[in-house]
């Protein structure tokens, strides 16, 4: 069966028609082709396809994208580009908080939700934070780092400009239909 669904993505909104079945993971890397967010395990145990929802980190792999009818969905593409990284994303750089890269965009949007809720987190809160997501790479005292580099950068920062207070940019809108 297929369903129309309205869901604002990184700032714009999308309407599309997606069969009953299909993940909100499958629905932005192959129907919007926004391939940040990866498919680890299937199962919502590694954190790769972290993305927000309406603010909250989920496991996109768990959601189905009829779920997020209505919602706002934040993904890695939608905090930056390689000319204005978010302080997340500039954090992890500067940190090489990264290797492989896989387990990446899932943290960074793990680390974002926890910096929207709490700008200012201690080492243990942000330890729990990103509990869900798994790096076989590069440990986790470099990706810690990083989220505590960020704190203090948006915190020196003071508020966000106008248009990315979300954590998001703007992006172009995207009308797709289709079905299996």
């Amino acid at each position: 069966m297929l369903h129309n669904i309205r869901v604002r993505v990184n700032g714009e909104w999308v309407e599309a028609c997606v069969p009953s079945h299909r993940r909100l993971l499958d629905f932005l890397r192959e129907d919007l082709d926004l391939i940040g967010a990866k498919e680890g395990c299937g199962g919502g145990e590694c954190g790769a396809c972290t993305v927000l929802v309406n603010g909250e980190p989920i496991n996109s792999c768990l959601v189905l994208a009829v779920e997020a009818d209505g919602a706002e969905v934040l993904t890695v593409e939608g905090l930056g580009d390689a000319k204005d990284l978010d302080p997340v994303q500039e954090a992890f750089v500067q940190n090489s908080a990264l290797q492989c890269g896989y387990c990446i965009p899932g943290m960074v949007m793990s680390a974002k939700a926890l910096l929207i809720r709490n700008p200012n987190p201690t080492r243990d809160e942000v330890v729990e934070a990103i509990s869900g997501n798994l790096c076989r790479c590069t440990g986790y005292a470099r990706i810690v780092d990083a989220i505590m580099q960020a704190a203090q950068a948006a915190d020196a920062a003071g508020p966000a400009p106008a248009g990315r207070a979300a954590g998001h940019a703007p992006a172009a809108e995207v009308s797709r239909a289709g079905g299996e």
